[in-house]
């Protein structure tokens, strides 16, 4: 018997649940180190799209990333959006951290592994390496992001050379 699904790489665990566009995604809370407010960010020339520019954070500069753009997803900025900073491990192995503009945080949920299953196999066209699996959680499906391969690492190096 073959299956189509990508195996599943989430584990059992904590995730910070945010939304985008009205769907909820998955952020292992192990990745997330603070949810700051929405600020000035400065704009950097030359990056992809989805990459807003950078903010100052308590002395440190970091990248931040719009995930609504990202997806593909419509970007509206509301009273609720805010600034998610997560720990990103580049393929160098190098941990960096990054900003991510969703449109608001819900909570944080425990998984057991009977509610994770895989990603399904959308075809050929698809990139779904980013994604770890999807969780079922109180009757709604949230997509489990790997945070780790969600923005193209080898833009985030770019990014952090250039930073």
């Amino acid at each position: 018997m073959s299956t189509t699904a990508t195996p599943v790489t989430a584990l059992p665990g904590k995730y910070l649940t945010v939304v985008l566009d009205n769907e909820a995604y998955g952020i292992a809370v192990l990745k997330v180190r603070e949810i700051i407010r929405l600020q000035k960010i400065t704009p950097v020339p030359q990056v992809p799209g989805y990459v807003k520019g950078v903010i100052n954070l308590r002395g440190r500069v970091i990248p931040v990333v719009d995930l609504r753009v990202k997806f593909g997803l419509k970007a509206e900025f509301g009273e609720r959006t805010c600034i998610v900073v997560v720990q990103v491990k580049l393929p160098s192995e190098q941990v960096v951290q990054m900003g991510l503009i969703v449109d608001c945080v819900e909570e944080v949920v425990t998984l057991t592994a009977g509610e994770i299953e895989p990603t399904p196999d959308f075809g050929a066209k698809v990139d779904t390496g980013y994604l770890l699996g999807m969780a079922k959680v109180k009757g709604q499906v949230k997509t489990l992001l790997d945070i780790d391969r969600v923005v193209a690492p080898e833009t985030v190096q770019a990014l952090v050379q250039t930073v």
